[in-house]
């Protein structure tokens, strides 16, 4: 007769030996910041420490999938009416990275009936290959105004470019989040600044801003340098980490990716994957969406 409570024991001590998964969203409050190509470079480095890594990919155009010159199989929307497989949908981008599309699937998560709900747990939380760390490149076109992945994820890093409209647009995102939803805590990452005293700066103002209002907490994530190497890579279709390790860029990412994952995970967020989903349905089904938009 089988043991199974050997089996269960060591399915338990396999589980518990991994550590718990990071979930960690990236948002703008304007488009043509670089943030995807900023997603598709961290995955790939954290891919290199021996990482499984898993791009959650809100995009329609412009996805991280088509940096590698790659284009999405299927939508997360389509596992959700269980038309492929959570397998089927995820697309390998190099080795330890998947892709998994979610455009459709992100603007339907407050409508999902019992059977979706529990598809997208069993999903998530059961994959094959589990993944270390989730990355999530969030779309500014959620109907809530906000991802929901954005919400539920153990950090929201805010992505800004040097310019004062990107500067503008990012602050502008954190207020209406912190207003709408209460979500009290975010990281800003500058992308394209000159050096780091010119991200600094900008962290400095925003954060003194945000918190004189009351608006926020904001920690600075760390800055990515302007750098020339990053558009002909992207031309050969696969990140400047990986085609050119040696730029000041790519340098950034590895230093980005290392403090990355010794962020602190916030006790209310440390039940692991399966909290963040059930949090995910949660946020996506019992949050008014006008408050944002006031």
């Amino acid at each position: 007769m089988a043991d199974y409570r050997g089996d269960q024991a060591d399915g338990l001590r396999r589980l518990f030996g991994r550590e718990q998964t990071r979930v960690v969203a990236f948002a703008s409050g304007s488009r043509g910041v670089g943030k995807t190509t900023l997603v598709a470079n961290l995955a790939a480095v954290l891919a290199e420490s021996g990482r499984e890594i898993l791009v959650v990919d809100e995009n329609v155009r412009h996805s991280v999938a088509a940096l590698w010159g790659v284009h999405n199989r299927s939508d997360l929307l389509q596992v959700l009416n269980e038309e492929v497989t959570f397998d089927a949908a995820l697309v390998p981008l190099r080795p330890g990275v998947r892709s998994l599309s979610a455009a459709h699937a992100v603007k339907c998560l407050a409508h999902l009936d019992g059977r979706q709900q529990e598809v997208l747990i069993r999903s998530l939380t059961g994959m094959e290959r589990p993944a270390d760390v989730i990355l999530v490149d969030a779309s500014p076109d959620h109907p809530l105004g906000f991802s929901p992945f954005g919400l539920a994820a153990h950090d929201t890093v805010i992505v800004a470019s040097p310019s004062g409209q990107a500067i503008t647009d990012a602050y502008a995102l954190i207020k209406k989040v912190s207003l709408g939803y209460a979500h009290r805590s975010f990281r800003l990452l500058v992308n394209r600044a000159r050096h780091l005293e010119e991200a600094t700066a900008i962290h400095r103002n925003m954060a003194r801003l945000s918190h004189g209002r009351g608006v926020a907490r904001l920690v600075f994530a760390g800055f990515v340098p302007q750098d020339e190497a990053v558009s002909p890579s992207s031309r050969l279709r696969q990140p400047s980490a990986i085609a050119q390790p040696e730029a000041p860029s790519s340098r950034a990412y590895r230093a980005i990716a290392t403090e990355l994952l010794g962020w602190p995970v916030a006790e209310e967020c440390a039940g692991g994957l399966e909290h963040f989903v059930q949090q995910l349905l949660h946020l996506s089904q019992h949050i008014d969406p006008q408050p944002i938009y006031a």
